[in-house]
């Protein structure tokens, strides 16, 4: 494990240490915890975003689905009829 030097604000290092305080943990944990999970959230966030590039491009090349298809394709969701979901012509 590495070591990190992070300038903290007085107000976030007062709830860094209440925090710490209230779950008994260190301030290191808390912060690698919190760290973690914003890692995790950017990380879909560009994943997020590179599929919705690949949809655009997808898109303006013609691959769509029709909203009526797309429509019936989700009233049959958890009937005995569930159809499988439409794909584009191309």
């Amino acid at each position: 494990m590495s070591v990190t030097t992070v300038r903290l604000q007085a107000e976030v290092e007062q709830h860094l240490e209440a925090i710490a305080s209230r779950l008994h943990r260190s301030k290191g944990w808390v912060i690698n915890q919190a760290l973690s999970e914003y890692i995790e959230k950017q990380q879909r966030e560009q994943e997020r975003w590179q599929q919705t590039l690949e949809a655009m491009e997808s898109a303006a090349q013609g691959k769509v689905v029709d909203a009526s298809e797309v429509h019936g394709w989700l009233n049959s969701w958890g009937t005995e009829n569930e159809q499988d979901a439409p794909r584009s012509g191309k």
